[in-house]
């Protein structure tokens, strides 16, 4: 047990959450010219933070004695809003993997982004971006979740568009910032929907509310839960407004890995699982549906991309599918658990992304790569641990969370959503492989693959603690401590995680393992020695649909884009025309008028006025006496 007491620690969250804006507002006014001193700021507020989350877990337990932190904010009327903190399992993990994650992505940053001009800017918008996600791990309260789910927005927003003088990274940013908020409108009236309803804001209050009676919502239960929804829609980027997430590649590939790993995709399906007590069956089923067509539409669409972080950010898109898919099962726990496997192999994958293309001077196509095993050994095997774990190959992290998923649909007997896990699965190897087989095996492609070399220890070293984790990530008791969250918890020891899957759901770990093997078979068939892609001459224009994203950019500009142009012509047009010219401009005019005719009348000729004023009295002298 820790040597100090709990009630001593209990500042420590509070620190944990204000250090990385403290670092970003010291960066942004003090130390922009700074380079070295910006990096060590932004890295020592995360590291410190992770140090921080340790020793308050250590002390208190996954379970402390204070589950809230609270003071009051705001007061009008009935209405109480405090700025909170909420520590249990959930939150507490959830900052180990923020911080823990980010963390390493903080210091594989200062290698990667050495040379660039923006060097100290981006350290500043890394430490906001940090602060927001920690926000909405620790908000207490719809209020507090919303503010801070907005700043993540914004900062991603920064993040992505860093190289904002490339007319493609400008155009993603706007692009994931207006998808985003067209999800946080639904978001925003779920909130209102539920306060509504409910009268609280507080997840704690709600969730007592809806045990003391779970029909307080009524009929509007459905239609709560799926507007609440769709923020996560957004931010975990599923189907249809999942179009954002792969342009966002358009950042640094520290962004990517950032926004793709542990943080701001995880954001959707971490608020899912801490306000499930809001989800009735209804809206689980669709989420659960949304979740799996997700997935497996992301998962054909990575087959045929040739960028290697588009390629990794489908597969983003898929996993999330994954996680969505396991909530709307009703299974908080196999989602988190994935979640948290996912940051630790993701994040490895596109850290060693960004390894190759650095070492070959920004190439991101794989076709232009191969050979890089000789060259390139630690990103190599590291980036081959990332990929066995996406791919879900026992004893690999991603192998258990993801059984964790398919014994869920299993056990709830939803044989469809089971069988389109399972081919996910298999689609998964194939286009991991794909890639591996292409960018890392055969001969070089290109004279900068011939001359690769591998990258420096700044960028190394997280790259194998990742890969540790990759390995390891799914014995370490991270679905014990979702499950006691959740009133669920058993007891395990390591020897009985290792063989789990297979004492627990032996058909789902048997035929995920199936499905993992004709992928990979699939993948080593096809790109083994291919030195050009030899499967769009097999599939012809389904392959040329997955290659342009089943065209779902230019159905969203030929519809709602053009619908949306069309109605603001016509709004501009009333706007113009009837509103300013017809209406305003008449009594603008009308006005002008009056006041040029009087003014004429004022000639400053005393005779004038003499006979204006008896003429005057004259009239009164009628109105009131000749009739």
């Amino acid at each position: 047990m820790f040597p100090f007491q709990p009630m001593k620690l209990e500042a420590l969250p509070w620190l944990i959450l204000f250090l990385p804006l403290l670092a970003a507002a010291v960066i942004t006014l003090f130390t922009l010219r700074c380079r070295t001193t910006s990096a060590l700021l932004s890295i020592g507020a995360i590291v410190t933070g992770f140090i921080l989350t340790i020793c308050f877990i250590a002390a208190n337990d996954w379970m402390p004695i204070s589950s809230e932190l609270t003071t009051n904010w705001l007061s009008i009327g009935e209405l109480h809003i405090d700025f909170g903190l909420k520590l249990d399992a959930l939150s507490l993990m959830m900052m180990l993997i923020v911080t823990g994650v980010g963390g390493a992505i903080h210091i594989y940053s200062f290698g990667y982004m050495h040379e660039d001009s923006g060097f100290s800017r981006f350290f500043a918008c890394l430490s906001l971006f940090t602060f927001s996600m920690l926000g909405v791990v620790l908000a207490n309260n719809f209020i507090q979740l919303f503010i801070f789910w907005e700043l993540v927005g914004v900062s991603s927003y920064l993040l992505i568009g860093f190289w904002f003088e490339k007319p493609s990274a400008a155009d993603a940013a706007k692009k994931a910032f207006f998808t985003n908020r067209l999800g946080d409108f639904g978001f925003l009236l779920g909130i209102l929907v539920v306060w509504t309803a409910l009268g609280s804001l507080n997840f704690s209050t709600l969730q007592q509310t809806l045990i003391a009676n779970p029909t307080a919502l009524g009929a509007i239960a459905s239609i709560a839960g799926l507007l609440i929804f769709c923020g996560a829609m957004g931010k975990s980027a599923q189907f249809p407004l999942h179009v954002w997430l792969p342009d966002a590649m358009e950042g640094p590939t520290p962004v990517s890995a950032l926004i793709h790993a542990a943080t701001m995709v995880a954001a959707g399906v971490y608020m899912l699982c801490r306000i499930i007590f809001l989800l009735d069956p209804t809206a689980l089923h669709v989420i659960a549906w949304i979740g799996g067509f997700t997935a497996l539409l992301a998962a054909l669409i990575a087959i045929q991309q040739n960028d290697i972080k588009r390629i990794l950010a489908y597969s983003t898109l898929s996993q999330l599918g994954y996680m969505v898919m396991a909530v709307g099962l009703a299974g908080p726990t196999p989602a988190m658990f994935h979640l948290t496997t996912h940051a630790f192999f993701k994040a490895l994958l596109f850290l060693g992304a960004g390894s190759v293309i650095i070492a070959l001077h920004h190439e991101q196509d794989i076709w232009k790569m191969g050979g890089l095993r000789k060259e390139m050994p630690v990103t190599f095997w590291t980036f081959l641990f990332g990929t066995l774990a996406l791919c879900g190959v026992p004893p690999f992290s991603g192998f258990y969370s993801k059984d964790s998923i398919l014994a869920q649909a299993l056990e709830q007997r939803n044989y469809p959503l089971f069988a389109l896990g399972v081919v996910v699965a298999g689609l998964t190897t194939f286009y991991m492989f794909r890639l591996f087989y292409v960018a890392f095996l055969g001969k070089a492609k290109t004279e900068a693959a011939e001359h690769a070399h591998e990258s420096p220890a700044v960028m190394s070293w997280p790259l194998l603690v990742l890969a540790v984790f990759a390995v390891i990530g799914g014995i370490i008791g991270a679905s014990e401590t979702y499950a006691a969250q959740f009133g669920e918890a058993e007891h395990t020891s390591i020897a009985q995680r290792i063989v789990e899957p297979f004492t627990h759901s032996p058909v789902a770990a048997t035929i995920g393992i199936l499905a993992v093997i004709v992928g990979f078979f699939a993948a080593r068939t096809l790109y083994r020695n291919a030195t050009n892609d030899p499967l769009p001459a097999k599939l012809g224009g389904f392959a040329t649909a997955m290659k342009n994203r089943f065209y779902f950019d230019e159905i969203y500009e030929a519809t709602f884009i053009r619908a949306h142009d069309f109605i603001a012509a016509v709004m501009d047009w009333i706007d113009r025309w009837l509103v300013d010219w017809a209406c305003i401009g008449l009594v603008r005019g009308g006005t002008d008028f009056t006041g040029r005719a009087l003014r004429l009348m004022q000639t400053g000729n005393l005779q004038t006025y003499a006979f204006l004023f008896v003429l005057g009295v004259a009239l009164v002298l009628y109105f009131m006496l000749g009739k």
